[in-house]
């Protein structure tokens, strides 16, 4: 199953995820209708880095999240915040009550979804209103961030990570994120599009810890030799790459929005 995908990464996880550039946030609250008191539904919300991002704004927001491992640990790290909620339930069947949110978030998860009946699931859970820039109805955000393939060790280590990943290769490069379509989780199939740049800057350390946090990447305590080799190809492709223990990789973020 998809969710326990996850199971034991919620340290890496947490730890070496690049965090949601403030001006997608900003974004969001100054032209997608989202404001301080929105009731936000943030499905596959991970441990998460997203939901707080949106908690700091004053929002009200729901982390569904089937994964127990992630959940747990969003639980702990947004503890503090009185205006969040953590609900142990898939992004199909989110439990939440009829016409209860404003708004329904994915960051970089939809691509595990069923998009028919997630899309389903979120017109169960809207409530009517919101209008954005253009007249444009915005209930649904979908976020995701995609290497960029321009960058030299970004194309050296998909080498890597496509050599160690999972059989099935679910989540990497052209089988998720950014590249799934779109079409299915909005209304006719029309959405509006917004891409962000980021520039996430990683130790030796960081670096070998982002990618492992990926769901395909080899687990150690399943294959100890895989994730052993994975980790020594990385580290000797950080320390080509590197200047003075650093290297800068590039990211696009890219926000996905519209009606259900």
């Amino acid at each position: 199953m998809n969710e326990e995908r996850f199971t034991g990464l919620s340290d890496l996880y947490d730890k070496y995820r690049p965090v949601y550039p403030s001006a997608l946030i900003e974004y969001l609250y100054k032209n997608c209708g989202f404001k301080n008191g929105s009731v936000i539904a943030d499905v596959g919300s991970g441990t998460g880095i997203f939901t707080r991002r949106l908690l700091e704004k004053g929002s009200l927001v729901y982390g569904v999240e089937p994964n127990a491992d992630m959940r747990n640990a969003a639980e702990a790290n947004l503890k503090e915040f009185d205006n969040f909620a953590s609900v142990a339930a898939p992004a199909e069947k989110t439990g939440l009550p009829n016409g209860s949110v404003d708004f329904v978030t994915a960051a970089q998860a939809a691509h595990w979804f069923d998009a028919e009946l997630f899309r389903a699931e979120c017109k169960r859970i809207l409530r009517p209103g919101c209008k954005m820039e253009a007249s444009l109805p915005c209930k649904l955000a979908l976020v995701w961030y995609e290497r960029d393939q321009e960058c030299e060790i970004i194309k050296r280590d998909y080498a890597i990570r496509e050599k160690y990943c999972a059989p099935d290769k679910k989540g990497l490069g052209e089988n998720g994120g950014p590249n799934t379509d779109k079409s299915k989780f909005f209304s006719d199939g029309i959405y509006k599009e917004k891409i962000f740049t980021v520039h996430e800057r990683y130790s030796r350390e960081s670096y070998i810890g982002r990618n492992l946090s990926a769901s395909y990447a080899p687990k150690k305590e399943r294959d100890p030799e895989k994730h052993r080799a994975c980790v020594r190809e990385l580290g000797e492709l950080f320390d080509e790459f590197a200047d003075n223990g650093y290297i800068i990789y590039l990211y696009k973020m890219r926000l996905f929005f519209g009606s259900v």
